[in-house]
């Protein structure tokens, strides 16, 4: 599992080796969360070895590396971690353009919050995808989610220029947002993450309504229905309408809201909140 370094790792050398890039991904992201402008350069660094360690950890413990059952594990802390490591991965190309302040601490942050998460709530190992079309549901579900978490991402980086202006109540055009990258770029960027997650949403939401037989309308699926709604919603309004601003991310934030409870939510509740207490 990610961090497997824990308990489950059995002390074996296999096992330890195994957990070697969770902890140097976890090393990694807490180095960049420092602050310091003298060495960006290393902070940086920092930043790309946890990314890169990350994936591996993600590609062992997703894969199912150094597990008795044979299968890939996952469940709701997986997913959010996979989720992050997509966005730190747009995040390193768009970082090397336009500067995009205070996003790497955050991210850094979180980056540790969710390799922790998924050492402590590892998954479960599924030794059998139910179509072999499933594994691609899956993946494409994934980027659905990391696109949305871009998307958000960007979002926020708006709603704090928008506030930082009217706070300070700088005379700056849209042009020019005074925060490293312009709004109206910032804004056409979000929504360019939204329409391209929304496309892949669809063709998750398709594929699954393909290959499931029978049919089952569960809280996930219609989670992710509402979600699809709602992003959907967002692209028309804002195409026949000209939304912006305020309205677009609290639509935005509600569609990404409904995706993440669709899937991580719904497993969190199995994973955790309905899970058998131990016996005494």
């Amino acid at each position: 599992m990610i961090l497997s370094f824990g308990p489950a790792s059995g002390g074996t050398v296999a096992g330890l080796l195994l957990s070697l890039p969770s902890a140097v991904a976890l090393a990694g992201y807490a180095l960049a969360m420092l602050r310091s402008e003298a060495h960006k350069t290393l902070l940086r660094t920092a930043m790309l070895v946890g990314w890169v360690m990350h994936g591996l950890a993600l590609v062992i413990d997703i894969g199912g590396l150094g597990s008795d059952v044979a299968g890939a594990r996952f469940g709701f802390a997986p997913a959010l971690s996979a989720t992050l490591w997509m966005v730190l991965a747009v995040y390193g190309i768009e970082s090397r353009v336009v500067a995009l302040p205070g996003a790497r601490r955050t991210l850094a942050l979180l980056g540790v919050l969710v390799i922790l998460l998924a050492w402590l709530f590892p998954g479960e190992v599924r030794p059998r995808a139910p179509s072999p079309w499933a594994p691609l549901h899956w993946l494409l579900g994934l980027a659905s989610y990391g696109l949305f978490g871009v998307a958000v991402l960007h979002a926020a980086m708006l709603n704090r220029a928008e506030r930082h202006m009217r706070q300070r109540g700088l005379a700056v055009s849209l042009a020019d947002g005074g925060q490293g990258l312009p709004l109206l770029r910032l804004e056409r960027l979000t929504f360019r993450f939204v329409a391209a997650g929304f496309a892949v949403l669809s063709a998750t939401l398709v594929l699954g309504a393909w290959f499931t037989v029978p049919w089952r309308w569960d809280d996930k699926i219609v989670l992710s229905i509402l979600g699809w709604i709602v992003f959907a919603a967002l692209l028309a309004g804002r195409k026949a309408f000209g939304w912006r601003g305020p309205r677009a991310t609290r639509w935005l934030y509600a569609g990404a809201a409904l995706l993440l409870l669709a899937y991580v939510g719904s497993r969190f509740a199995f994973e955790v909140l309905l899970r058998p207490l131990p016996s005494v």
